[in-house]
């Protein structure tokens, strides 16, 4: 019967994580009887060299960053942490809490999500926001872009992007969690904040998790040849069907950014009144894996930063809910979605009359 539960299950979840890709852990197997250290000289350690220079191609190749210095860390979070401690740079409350934690909060999202960035040379904006979707105009010389929820999913060529760091998460993509990297244009240096060993061109020290770096770069490669493919075009025409089995009886609901450039696989629907965190869990006893925003917040019982910074009241904001899918979603694991959905929103809208 545990089974059967399981195997029912439709994971609409894909913005907080994403499935580990076969391609990632074919490499991952193959690169555990790598015995050696990256960072030794004998024939061992330049086998582990090779697989880890080996990954950082593929993720700059992916990424559009030949040229560029790939520099692995734990995620995201690290990549910010180590790209942004000691500048002065501004951003919007749109922003993940990793690049919030770091800069001045003065810029303004407007009622479309959309940021405008007066000075880009001190100012950080994220090229997709991972609750409503949102994809932003990154402006050129702009001195950071979180690209994490982009990476994959858009067609992003970092070299022509006009900013001069990046960065990106590996199980964003179908890699392994743990592991992403900081995209610094060439020239371009950071001081290290793990100080130790000469690891990442110093910028990183600490013996590299090589397993979770080949992964990524496995990850990177088959996302770039799934994207050059039309997957994603695809994902974007079931999105289109949940947002309109949606709105055709949900008429209150508001479907965020739909008027304005998303990301091929998001939906965020606010109902106000109906709290998203309760929506979570009557579709997480449904079968359905969904989330009310970023999973990096989740356990906050508050109102949508993200949404409250575009203007919306928090009565309104706590009423959302993230659905987002990736390739693996079939039209009907949506509209079975959209119709469990819509029988509780009706015994919502009944209670509230």
């Amino acid at each position: 019967m545990k089974g059967k539960v399981l195997a029912e299950r439709v994971y609409l979840d894909w913005n907080a994580t994403t499935p580990l890709r076969a391609e990632a852990r074919a490499a991952m197997i193959a690169a555990m009887d790598a015995v050696g250290n990256p960072s030794s000289v004998h024939a061992e350690g330049r086998v582990a060299k090779g697989l880890l220079e080996t990954a950082r191609a593929q993720v700059a190749a992916a990424l559009g960053a030949e040229g560029a210095d790939i520099v692995f860390t734990s995620g995201t979070t690290e990549a910010a942490a180590l790209a942004l401690a000691g500048r002065e740079l501004s951003c919007s409350g749109v922003e993940h809490d990793a690049i919030r934690a770091w800069c001045a909060e003065d810029l303004s999202a407007d009622g479309r999500g959309r940021v405008a960035v007066p000075d880009p040379a001190r100012a950080a904006l994220q090229i997709a926001n991972s609750e409503t979707g949102v994809v932003q105009e990154l402006p050129e010389g702009l001195a950071l872009s979180d690209l994490t929820q982009g990476f994959g999913k858009l067609p992003i060529a970092f070299n022509w992007l006009g900013c001069d760091m990046g960065l990106v998460s590996a199980h964003k993509l179908g890699g392994p969690k743990g592991v992403g990297a900081l995209v610094l244009k060439r020239g371009l240096d950071v001081p290290a904040r793990i100080r130790g060993g000469g690891q990442e061109m110093g910028r990183r020290a600490g013996t590299e998790n090589l397993l979770g770096i080949v992964g990524f770069g496995a990850a990177a490669e088959a996302a770039a040849k799934e994207l050059a493919a039309g997957a994603w075009e695809e994902v974007s025409r079931i999105r289109n069907i949940l947002d309109s089995a949606i709105a055709t009886e949900a008429k209150t609901t508001i479907i965020v950014g739909k008027a304005g450039a998303r990301l091929p696989n998001t939906s965020c629907f606010v109902t106000p009144g109906w709290k998203g965190e309760t929506q979570v869990m009557q579709m997480d006893l449904a079968g359905f894996a969904v989330s009310a925003g970023s999973a990096c917040s989740s356990g906050k019982v508050r109102a949508s930063q993200v949404l409250t910074s575009m203007g919306m009241d928090e009565a309104a904001a706590s009423g959302a809910l993230r659905v987002s899918l990736g390739p693996g979603v079939r039209e009907d694991d949506v509209l079975r979605f959209a119709e469990a959905w819509l029988a509780k929103w009706r015994k919502f809208r009944d209670r509230a009359a």
